[in-house]
């Protein structure tokens, strides 16, 4: 099922309509009478989303179509192609991502103009040029979709000038920025949610010193090496809540910029605001920030010491970018932006024609290779056994959280499978079901945050108290017991916003280890890590919580059902094997359970109280029930002594 740019949908039935109501990007809200009834949304305004930076509507050259990059950044026949890498990236089609369409569409309906602050990093080319209100992108156009585009990213400038490092065209653009709102501060050192600041002329900036280069107009830019530029899009906050002395997040004074607690802090500093996702911070509180890191070319590339995002993310290649400059150069840059998005490159392809996109099979299937190559060099796992319990450790060998990025619906787990000496499965722990997308959640570690909302919001919007997936107006952080990078303290990702939620990691620990007991009859057990990266409760809600859902098979499908539709189509969100080990056990003693190598009260005492809160240890037959079969197992093996 394919549909075109102008809408018009291949086949029939709901499933073409879905197709074609994406590709246009129309607002759905409001079409059916038998809509979902939706929370009353924060009252907010555009003026709350304002952040510093380059302004809609300010480019004397508007941001240019990436297929005239093609043309000469295609260049197959050296082994290199930048311009399929990003084709290929989720950069390149982040403004199709079906996903994103239907959290959008959340967004708005849970705070006014939400969109706003979604769209400006989705399609900053659509954002620049004035198209992102409505908010709802149905304003958005032609080349809008290209999303994070090659144009865009390579007239980026550094918002902190150096003098002697900093292009000197730069002081030109920051006049004119600073221009566009007099008396705000136009730019901030510490960028965040696509606060960027761009050329207004389509001056090109790299790290290369071109030399004698006229084809087009240049700049030697070291910003394109710096992690700092990855903070622009992959630091987000929410400008419409501000840090109390307590630490808790209150929603500002509406239809007004964001201002800071404290009249003598930056307005716009965003470690005043709600954090949404704080990967690049993350990575600044790492070791990987101070100094390069030997990582054994684990993550792809020439060079095994990485430190900056583009380190990992665009390892360097002996390459030639471009054909009508011949330089062959041994540090450039791969343009594919893995991270560990497996699956969504397909949905794209299904409800776009490959010749909109530039999407092939190859390279489809490259990016979602190189996506899961990613992540399973993200981390390792190491085993043992600890007396009646197996111990996994799952260690971080990325320079963020593990995992990290977008919160809403990400996870990781370990499953551990226990087998005879017949290798018959005694029992699992995190099962998963591909076909009911269902994790068994209660007896395993599961790696994620969870965010809410607190009281006041409630009260103020409906949404229920506590955990939940409304990205805009979230307020909390619940829980969050991903496993922090190397170089990890608890002051300075508190400093950060990104501490520990719920859980607890010592300074300097980036791995996590998880127990389990071994139970009767298992031999040796087969142990994986997993990743997801949409949940079967995300989807569900971004399903069922669109105001544009209906029942009715006529009614054109909202973008919830759209999202929820593709994550069908291609398999459920695929999960992705990170680490795979098997471990023999010794034989110890099951009913040892202070593993003290003598049975005695204390061991009887210790299972009791295992018995009566159903901990999995106390389940001796593993049926998933505690009763008296559980108990007569455990008598029979204390009476027959520890071996």
């Amino acid at each position: 099922m394919r549909c075109f740019t102008s809408g018009t949908a291949v086949g029939i039935g709901r499933a073409g309509l879905a197709a074609g109501y994406l590709v246009g990007f129309l607002s759905l809200v409001g079409l059916s009478s038998e809509s979902v009834a939706a929370p009353t949304p924060v009252e907010t305004t555009i003026q709350d989303f304002f952040l510093p930076g380059t302004q809609p509507d300010t480019l004397n050259h508007p941001i240019s179509d990436s297929n005239n990059c093609a043309a000469c950044h295609s260049v197959p026949e050296h082994g290199f192609d930048p311009y399929e890498g990003w084709v290929g990236s989720m950069m390149g089609q982040a403004a199709r991502d079906p996903i994103f369409h239907a959290a959008l569409s959340i967004a708005n309906q849970d705070a006014d103009f939400a969109g706003d602050l979604c769209l400006r990093c989705h399609t900053p080319g659509g954002w620049l040029a004035g198209r992102s209100e409505p908010t709802d992108g149905s304003a958005l156009m032609g080349i809008d979709f290209q999303g994070v585009s090659c144009n865009f990213c390579h007239r980026m400038v550094d918002p902190v000038y150096e003098a002697g490092v900093s292009p000197v065209v730069d002081l030109e653009v920051f006049n004119g920025v600073k221009g566009t709102n007099p008396g705000v501060a136009e730019t901030t050192p510490n960028p965040h949610t696509g606060s960027y600041v761009v050329d207004f002329f389509d001056r090109r900036r790299g790290p290369f010193d071109l030399g004698d280069f006229s084809f087009h107009a240049w700049e030697l830019s070291p910003f394109h090496q710096d992690s700092a530029m990855c903070a622009t899009c992959h630091d987000v906050s929410n400008p419409i809540f501000t840090k109390q002395p307590d630490g808790t997040y209150a929603l500002n004074d509406l239809d007004t910029p964001h201002e800071a607690f404290d009249p003598m802090d930056p307005p716009f500093d965003k470690y005043d605001m709600f954090p949404v996702e704080r990967t690049y911070s993350e990575w600044a509180q790492s070791d990987f920030a101070i100094a390069p890191s030997d990582m054994t070319g684990r993550f792809g590339g020439d060079n095994p010491f990485v430190s900056s995002c583009q380190d990992c993310h665009m390892p360097d290649q002996d390459a030639n970018a471009c054909r009508i400059d011949p330089t062959h150069r041994p540090d450039m840059p791969q343009h594919a932006f893995n991270g560990g998005n497996n699956w969504v490159i397909n949905s794209v392809r299904s409800l776009y024609d490959d010749l909109e996109t530039g999407i092939t099979d190859d390279i489809a299937n490259d990016s979602i290779a190189r996506a899961e190559y990613m992540l399973e060099n993200a981390s390792d796992m190491e085993l043992s056994e600890d007396g009646s319990n197996l111990s996994v450790r799952v260690i971080n060998q990325s320079g963020h959280k593990l995992p990290t990025g977008y919160p809403e619906g990400r996870r990781m787990w370990v499953n551990v499978r226990f087998l005879d000496a017949s290798d018959a499965l005694v029992a699992e722990r995190g099962a998963y079901d591909p076909i009911t997308a269902e994790l068994t959640t209660g007896d395993t570690k599961v790696y994620e945050a969870k965010l809410g909302v607190d009281a006041a919001v409630a009260a103020a919007t409906g949404i229920p108290e506590g955990e939940g997936f409304h990205f805009a107006a979230n307020n909390v952080w619940i829980k969050d017991n991903r496993i922090p990078p190397r170089g990890f303290t608890n002051a300075g990702f508190e400093s950060v916003q990104a501490a520990p939620v719920a859980y607890s990691y010592m300074d300097g620990q980036y791995w996590d280890d998880t127990s389990y007991a071994i139970p009767s009859g298992a031999v040796k057990a087969e142990v994986r890590v997993y990743f997801q990266l949409v949940s079967k409760e995300y989807i569900e809600f971004l399903r069922d919580e669109n105001e544009g859902t209906d029942t009715d098979p006529m009614t054109p499908p909202s973008t919830g059902e759209i999202a929820y539709e593709q994550w069908v189509l291609h398999g459920k969100s695929p999960i992705v094997e990170m680490d795979f080990d098997t471990i023999e056990f010794d034989g110890g003693c099951p009913v040892d359970y202070n593993n003290d190598g003598a049975l005695n009260f204390l061991d009887v005492s210790a299972f009791l109280m295992a018995y009566g809160n159903q901990d999995p240890s106390a389940d001796l037959t593993n049926d998933a029930n505690w009763n008296f079969l559980d108990v007569s197992m455990f008598l029979s093996l204390y009476g027959q002594g520890c071996p």
